[in-house]
């Protein structure tokens, strides 16, 4: 160690802080190359301000690609967290919707079952004065059997001017066309012509073009 190093048999301060001055790496300008204590040549891009590796974004070991992952992943997750949010309003609004959906069913079939109680009880109504008719054509009946069969006519035209009310319309009378449609024939016959209703067994009813009833009727086909 020299003289200037030593300072009353004792290592000098000064000259130590000296020496690690002279030590400090200093980052090479473009186009010059940086030395270190052994004469060897350092790549300056490798070195940062105080002489050691750069890191990315001060992240150790980290360059600009896994840097770009990072940022990348980290978007993913904020993706995810704003699809769980929605996902969670979706659910929320759904289950909403499935409540009002209950309620909205349970109205419509109380309000079914009314509106069938209000019809039952209309028709029913409607035929009251028809069994109003058959007591008092059964009663007459029993005094004189002649008036029986007039009674029973004026309620079976009473029924059928009700039945018309209700949207009903009778079908499968003597003398009309077979129609299978409308009608069933249970039996045929020979006959002037063909499909030709002769006898009627009961007699059918529609409602418009919907069928409620088919006649079951007897027809004539020609031999």
């Amino acid at each position: 160690m020299a003289d200037n190093d030593m300072k009353n048999g004792k290592p000098n301060p000064e000259a130590e802080t000296e020496t690690a001055e002279n030590l400090k790496f200093t980052p090479a300008r473009d186009g010059e190359q940086t030395i270190d204590a052994d004469g060897e040549i350092l790549d300056a891009e490798l070195l940062d301000e105080d002489g050691e590796d750069a890191d990315f974004a001060g992240f150790p070991g980290m360059d600009e690609g896994m840097m770009a992952q990072v940022q990348e992943m980290m978007g993913k997750l904020e993706r995810v967290e704003v699809l769980e949010k929605e996902n969670a309003d979706l659910r929320f609004k759904l289950g909403r919707l499935a409540a009002d959906f209950d309620g909205y069913r349970t109205r419509t079939g109380q309000d079914l079952e009314s509106a069938e109680d209000r019809g039952t009880a209309r028709a029913a109504e409607q035929l009251m004065p028809v069994y109003d008719d058959l007591d008092r054509a059964l009663t007459m009946g029993s005094e004189d059997p002649a008036k029986l069969i007039p009674g029973v006519k004026a309620v079976q035209g009473r029924m059928l001017t009700i039945f018309s009310k209700l949207g009903l319309e009778l079908t499968g009378q003597e003398g009309e066309h077979f129609d299978p449609q409308w009608h069933e024939a249970l039996q045929v016959v020979t006959g002037d012509e063909d499909d030709r209703i002769v006898q009627v067994f009961q007699a059918g009813f529609r409602m418009g073009d919907r069928l409620v009833r088919p006649a079951r009727v007897v027809v004539s086909r020609r031999g």
